[in-house]
């Protein structure tokens, strides 16, 4: 999957899809995430570094990172999801390996495999700082394809 998500592209009508999504979040608003790559399968997001999305020793929250690493591995789910349909989370581990530090951190969520109902991703969060990039935690997630609500 990773060799092709780099050289495909979304549509822009997938792109505007996610981002429309993406920014009816409230929780990623709040803790100033944005997403910065899209490709089919997989998807970025970013969360720079401020006190806000800390805990008590300084290092991101693992509330902070789970919450865009669940998202970063939803919407690469939801970049092979037909029209008309929306994504929510079954269910999702995490495992911190390491304290998060950095001047911001970066989930991935990569689409292991797409069914026609459940969607299995690999979620992996980085710290990246001065240019340095390390592994902070990884995990894996089930999403559940459900139509859109008729409005």
């Amino acid at each position: 999957m990773e060799d092709q998500t780099q050289q495909e592209q979304v549509s822009p009508q997938v792109q505007a899809r996610i981002r429309s999504s993406f920014d009816r979040q409230g929780l990623m608003a709040h803790l100033g995430a944005r997403i910065t790559q899209i490709a089919p399968g997989r998807v970025h997001i970013v969360l720079p570094s401020r006190p806000e999305v800390t805990q008590q020793h300084g290092y991101f929250h693992a509330g902070a990172t789970s919450a865009i690493a669940d998202s970063a591995g939803g919407y690469a789910g939801y970049t092979l999801f037909p029209e008309n349909t929306e994504v929510l989370t079954v269910e999702y581990k995490i495992n911190l390996l390491a304290p998060a530090v950095g001047d911001h951190i970066e989930a991935v969520g990569t689409v292991l495999r797409s069914g026609r109902t459940l969607t299995v991703c690999r979620l992996e969060v980085f710290g990246l700082q001065n240019g340095r990039q390390k592994l902070v935690a990884n995990g894996q997630q089930t999403l559940i394809r459900v139509n859109s609500p008729e409005r």
